[in-house]
């Protein structure tokens, strides 16, 4: 589709509190458009304060009828989720507006800036929000698109997933779920890891490859096997604890301590208030993607010691009768077993509580799930599970987050089904004891930063 950026003045975005949607959305306010859109959840009452943040940044918010589209709409931006038979999309149509898919709208942000697109199965949120804050303390005014609020611009009253910087550089998650990766052609192309999730490995290892022949400059994980067979040029390469031979920046010494984690990069101490051997990956990814940007590591490592964090990536909601409350996105096997570890050192029992979104994707990833999850626990940890998020659409509920907890029960793991999360407290309550972490798990579900702010309430 040939649409100029420039020309376009009056977007509308259908189901613009997406994540994604809402981060483009601002980002398109922030340089002079005039933005509106509409979303099922004000139909339903279940944006939180998504509608309230976008309003306050000049976007105009509709139900989703069609209300919002009239003759002066000159492109209209969709989701993945949003199906043809939605009556805006009609509408659009009928009028002849433009149509685009978020991931295109973003592409052709992406071409009219030095991009760094930060790519890979898990961390792109984190890694954005790192290398973002890293680029400010080098002086360069970035821009951000992101997935999730960074706490930092959250603290201003905003979603925290945009801002427009007077710089020419842009850091953007670049999402591989729906193959939306292979149309950005970046500057710098960061692949973090890469492992099953929404698809197959051998399909994904066939949309990063494009990544990595679209980027100038590629630089990626050499810790992670799938993600070191696409490397380009060992010297932009990063590895941890010395295993990734060749990489230009190798971190070493890794130290958890309490909710603190320290490291050196090429010999740079670096310090940062965050949980888990992830996060020293992603700070590393970040470091690295920066250093190609011309951003010294020494820079990074003033940057990262004052990073505050990202929308519930192990949030710290704080401690109530001696238990720890943790709030995590995690909602993929390799990010659950990720989340589930880095609570481990806080406290001598992890009580983990995880959600599954979409039942699709559940029984796609079931056995994964289950050997992740279950070698991340150790003998006296727990994980609970309640019902799969049902987010609406067409889909066939033929799995259960019961089947789940019922194949970990069979592997000799200590697992709990409450089918209703709001029975989480009394059916877990005697098994949160002083000395425990209780990390609470899932994602995309709106009302899950609300339910982990209740449950650590009424601890």
């Amino acid at each position: 589709m040939n649409i100029d950026l420039q020309k376009i003045n009056n977007p509308f975005f259908i189901g613009i509190a997406g994540a994604g949607m809402s981060a483009i959305a601002q980002y398109l306010q922030g340089i002079g458009k005039n933005v509106s859109g509409s979303d099922r959840f004000f139909n339903e009452g279940k944006a939180g304060d998504i509608k309230v943040k976008l309003e306050a940044e000049g976007i105009r918010c509709f139900l989703q009828n069609g209300e919002g589209i009239t003759p002066d709409t000159d492109l209209i931006v969709a989701s993945t989720a949003i199906e043809d038979t939605v009556e805006e999309i009609r509408k659009a149509r009928a009028l002849n507006i433009p149509v685009m898919h978020r991931s295109e709208l973003l592409a052709l942000i992406a071409a009219s800036k030095k991009t760094i697109a930060v790519g890979g199965t898990s961390g792109k949120s984190t890694t954005t929000g790192m290398l973002f804050d890293i680029l400010q303390q080098g002086g360069l005014q970035p821009s951000v698109i992101s997935g999730a609020g960074l706490v930092t611009l959250i603290k201003k009253g905003k979603i925290g997933n945009a801002f427009v910087g007077a710089g020419d550089w842009l850091v953007i998650e670049a999402d591989e779920s729906d193959g939306s990766i292979v149309q950005y052609h970046p500057e710098v192309g960061l692949l973090l890891n890469i492992e099953k999730d929404h698809k197959e490995l051998g399909e994904l290892m066939q949309v990063f490859e494009t990544f990595k022949n679209n980027s100038n400059r590629f630089c990626v994980n050499r810790s992670n096997a799938h993600a070191a067979k696409l490397s380009a040029d060992p010297a932009n390469d990063f590895c941890v604890d010395g295993n990734g031979a060749g990489a230009g920046f190798r971190a070493t010494g890794f130290v958890q301590n309490g909710f603190h984690i320290s490291f050196a990069l090429n010999g740079q101490p670096f310090e940062l208030n965050l949980l888990g051997h992830h996060n020293m990956e992603n700070a590393v990814a970040a470091a690295t993607a920066a250093a190609l940007a011309g951003v010294s590591l020494e820079t990074a490592a003033a940057a990262l010691k004052q990073y505050e964090g990202i929308y519930r990536r192990a949030q710290v909601l704080g401690q109530k009768n001696g238990v720890w409350v943790v709030d995590d996105f995690a909602h993929n096997p390799v990010k659950c077993a990720a989340a589930i570890r880095s609570c481990q050192p806080v406290s001598d029992k992890v009580v983990a509580w995880f959600q599954p979104h979409g039942y699709t994707p559940t029984k796609f990833l079931r056995k994964e799930f289950v050997e992740e999850i279950g070698n991340a626990l150790r003998p006296q940890d727990e994980i609970w599970m309640s019902e799969i998020f049902y987010a609406g659409g067409t889909t066939t509920k033929d799995i259960s987050a019961g089947d789940l907890i019922g194949d970990l029960k069979a592997a000799g793991k200590n697992a709990y089904f409450v089918e209703n999360r709001d029975q989480l407290l009394s059916a877990a309550g005697s098994h949160l004891q002083p000395g425990t972490t209780l990390l609470l798990m899932g994602a995309r579900d709106p009302s899950l930063e609300q339910f982990a702010k209740r449950i650590y309430n009424e601890l």
